[in-house]
Parts: structure tokens; sequence; C-alpha cells
């Protein structure tokens, strides 16, 4: 029997078509994979590594122009449709993605090389909920801006680790950083940003109360705010064997 040479990640992209092709249905309205096809889908990206996509550990960050800083993270795009999209995040040493969301938006992330810390958060329903005082105070403008969340989860992930799943429901907010060296990791997100479709990413910072509360301790508030200033993205060819969708 033939030797089957598909390259792995264009088995994964396969397979996300399929594991994902119902959720922009609109009888899902939780936005939820296919079970069976999910696992296989998990199974495929959880063997997936480094060499697979041909990139090797940086050393250390690349210097830009003179007087020019390189970005503190990097993105290679490998493809996207409507019902999926693809690519590889590169952090610099030290780096993190802000606390931000995927709005109505299923994901994995798996962990190519370094070790990262992956900090989840869920939205709560703040109905009825007494807004705190903070610390420093919001303005009024600031208010409507509020969301409660809970702290769901705070993990570390490496190549050796399976790969970190988020769905519309929970998880959908978190921040990743970078530990004790560069890393490196595929990104899959289902269906794609679309901010035309309501699924634009939003930033959050972690907010202080001033004073104790009733709340258990893995419950916060979370502002919506701007891209951090320190936070940008650059753009990097992707090496990889071609994938096909």
């Amino acid at each position: 029997m033939p030797r089957d040479r598909t390259p792995l990640i264009q088995k994964i992209a396969k397979q996300a078509s399929v594991t994902f092709k119902d959720c922009l249905s609109k009888d899902n309205g939780e936005h939820k994979p296919l079970p069976e096809q999910h696992k296989q889908l998990i199974s495929l990206v959880t063997s997936l590594r480094a060499a697979d996509l041909k990139l090797a550990p940086r050393k250390s960050s690349r210097p830009g122009p003179e007087g020019a800083q390189s970005p503190p993270v990097t993105y290679m795009h490998i493809c996207e449709t409507p019902v999926f999209s693809m690519g590889v995040f590169i952090l610099r040493s030290g780096a993190s993605i802000p606390l931000h969301d995927h709005p109505g938006m299923n994901g994995m992330i798996k962990v190519l090389y370094g070790k990262v810390s992956v900090r989840c958060f869920d939205k709560l329903d703040s109905d009825g909920a007494v807004t705190p005082v903070f610390e420093p105070p919001l303005s009024h403008s600031q208010v409507p801006s509020l969301c409660r969340s809970v702290l769901h989860c705070v993990s570390e992930y490496s190549a050796s680790s399976p790969p970190c799943l988020l769905t519309p429901q929970q998880d959908n907010l978190h921040q990743i950083e970078a530990l004790g060296g560069p890393a490196a990791f595929l990104d899959i997100l289902a269906p794609p940003y679309d901010p035309d479709n309501n699924r634009d990413c939003h930033y959050y910072q972690v907010l202080q109360v001033s004073a104790p509360s009733s709340e258990s301790p893995e419950e916060t508030w979370l502002l919506e705010i701007p891209q951090p200033e320190d936070f940008w993205c650059g753009g990097q060819a992707y090496p990889g064997p071609p994938v096909s969708v």
C-alpha cells in the first residue's frame, strides 16, 4: 500500500473544515463543533511539532533596523476560509498577547516550541450585580465597558502538551505569555474574526477592587480597553508545507 505523504498540517486543515463546518449554521446557536470530528482534530493537532512546519526555535530576538524595535509577537498566516483560520504566533521571551476575546468562536492553541502560560476568564451575567468601587475610580464613560467575569484557570503548555481549547462559552477570554524564552504556537479559530458579523477582537484590563467584597476570590471585573500601546503583531512568511482547503 502506498505511503501517505500528505503533510500533517494539510490533514489538520482538512479535518478543521469538516469539524467546524456547522458552526456558522443558524441552527447551531452555540457554535458547537461536531464531537467525533473534534476528537479527530484534537488528535492530529496534538501530534504536530515545529519540524512539521519547518520551524526552528529562536534563540533570541532578531535585531530590527537601527532605532526600530522588533515586534513582541509575530504572526505567520497559513490559511483562512469562511469556516476557520489557521496560523502560527511567535512570541519573544517574556512577551505576551494581552487579555482578549474571540466572540462566538472556537479555538485551539498548540505549542510548537517553548512554554506559555494561558490565563483564561469566562464572562458572567452582570444583571443585578452590584458594581464595586475600583482603585483608581472609573469615569462614567468607562462603566458601560465593564463586564463581570471569573478566572477559570491558569495553565502552562509546552510542545509535549495537548492543545488548549476554547469555546464561545468557556476560556474565551485569555492572555498568553511566553515563559523562560521564545515560544511559538499554532492557532486555529472557527469561525475566523469578522467585524462585519460581530466577531471582532476586544482587549480587557483586570480591575482591582478597592474594598473587600462578597464575591469569591476567582470573580473579578474586566474593563474593555483599546489595544495596548506596547502590543503589536508583526508579519512573517510561513515556511512550512503549502496548505489547500
